[in-house]
């Protein structure tokens, strides 16, 4: 399975846009080479450079096996029908784009494809996902963008 983004390409500086330093809205997101048997997605997106260890910015579950693409934006209300947000770090759902309190940090869109639909709590933690996805994983696919803020 293959993650991509028309915003920026693997490894490159996320544009600021996506930012706290711009409209903080979510980059648009794509994947491709899907396996066979998949019944959904989650999505999470990190920040592994966090001084107080990984920083859980965008989580989404329940992303229906015939959705192949997020759009710009798409933590403002235009998940694709049956997608749900969870719990970051800012104790709030929805997108938080990367604001690094120092340094370049990397940040970890992690796709995951799944044999069935998640039977979890509503708006769950990084942490919940990750124990009900257990034997469930089919594929993973990631992108890592970076950020440093200018100022």
């Amino acid at each position: 399975m293959v993650l991509t983004s028309s915003a920026f390409r693997e490894g490159a500086v996320i544009p600021g846009k996506y930012t706290c330093d711009g409209e903080g809205v979510s980059p648009p997101l794509a994947w491709t080479q899907v396996p066979s048997g998949t019944k959904s997605f989650v999505l999470v997106m990190d920040d592994p450079d966090a001084p107080v260890g990984t920083w859980d910015h965008w989580i989404v579950y329940g992303i229906p096996d015939s959705v192949t693409s997020l759009a710009e934006a798409a933590s403002k209300g235009t998940l694709p029908s049956g997608c749900r947000e969870g719990v970051n770090s800012w104790e709030r759902t929805g997108w938080g784009g990367p604001c690094p309190p120092g340094g370049t940090h990397r940040y970890e869109f992690r796709l995951y494809a799944l044999d069935s639909a998640l039977a979890v709590k509503d708006k769950p933690r990084k942490a919940d996902l990750e124990r009900a996805m257990t034997g469930h994983v089919l594929a993973l696919a990631r992108l890592m963008g970076r950020y440093k803020r200018s100022r």
